[in-house]
């Protein structure tokens, strides 16, 4: 029986997407900020996933999936939406009204944190002692940089809300990981299971937006609507398969990484448009968060195995 090998990180066909997703993951949170410029957050998040979700859909029906769904299934769909594409996305669009939308993404990649401790609170998934050291190093680092932006804030401005709503969203978006990683969510195919979620959070999104919000503000502005695109067809949609077929080519555990491309890039961004200012602690907290991120990373690698396990059930 003929073994094949797993290509190298450095092929082509490996490289590129994972350069490319974790570039487009990095720039959607700057792109963010001119979504929110002048329009309320909670209707720049409902126009987003009203692009989304009927492509979301067709990138189901492209891929294959089953997209008809039990009771159950659809409960799951409903939770994971209002979690995930309502919850996690209004906390996030609103945070980036007080903070550095850089600053945002590196707290967001300790998304693996709640992430770990959910999965072993409800589904009682071990945690791995590197794992455990790894991120509070990234913690410290993360916390410097937090240090950092209250220290250069302005005095009007309110750090602490933003750090709080960042926080929020990332609870948020562990809750619906964790969820869907159940019994239910292992059987249905992901992208369905997405589209799905995806519809019940942009209904719960437009019913938020309305109550608080008012009647629907639409700008003229062509680049509002190009970033609105962006973000909804190549930040939530083309993505998907790029990212899945890395899972299938090297391993989950190696495709997490790209969160590290993901930070880069986002607070490249950040220093460029946002006047991001650098000084010796929030470099040496990039540099803690990145070190931890990759401790880590590595200390979950030995989940890779029963990732793409549940990967497949899904397809």
């Amino acid at each position: 029986m003929t073994t094949v090998s797993a290509p190298s990180m450095l092929s082509a066909k490996v490289l590129i997407p994972f350069m490319l997703t974790g570039t487009i993951w990095g720039s959607t949170w700057f792109v963010i900020t001119g979504q929110i410029a002048d329009v309320p957050a909670a209707w720049s998040v409902f126009y987003r996933f009203m692009l989304a979700t009927p492509a979301l859909f067709v990138l189901a029906v492209i891929m294959g999936n089953r997209l008809r769904l039990n009771r159950p299934e659809h409960l799951l769909a409903l939770g994971v939406g209002i979690a995930q594409f309502s919850g996690n996305f209004l906390f996030v669009y609103h945070s980036e009204q007080h903070i550095t939308s850089g600053i945002v993404a590196v707290m967001f990649a300790l998304l693996m944190v709640p992430n770990a401790i959910f999965a072993k609170v409800f589904i009682g998934e071990k945690v791995q002692p590197g794992f455990i050291g790894g991120s509070l190093v990234a913690i410290a680092g993360v916390a410097m940089l937090l240090v950092h932006e209250w220290r250069v804030a302005p005095l009007d401005g309110n750090v602490g809300l933003g750090i709080a709503l960042a926080i929020g969203g990332m609870l948020a978006a562990s809750i619906a990981n964790v969820v869907q990683a159940n019994p239910t969510g292992r059987g249905v195919p992901m992208v369905s299971l997405l589209a799905w979620a995806m519809l019940y959070g942009t209904i719960f999104d437009f019913v938020y937006a309305f109550v608080t919000a008012g009647p629907p503000a639409l700008p003229a502005a062509w680049q509002f609507w190009a970033g609105t695109a962006y973000l909804a067809i190549i930040g939530s949609v083309v993505t998907f398969p790029l990212h899945y077929n890395l899972v299938r080519e090297i391993g989950a555990g190696k495709t997490a990484y790209n969160a590290i491309v993901t930070v880069c890039v986002a607070m490249l961004l950040s220093t460029l448009f946002e006047g991001f200012k650098w000084d010796a602690l929030s470099i040496g907290g990039m540099a803690l968060a990145l070190i931890g991120m990759g401790l880590a990373l590595r200390a979950r690698r030995v989940k890779a195995v029963q990732v793409q396990q549940s990967g497949a059930l899904r397809r």
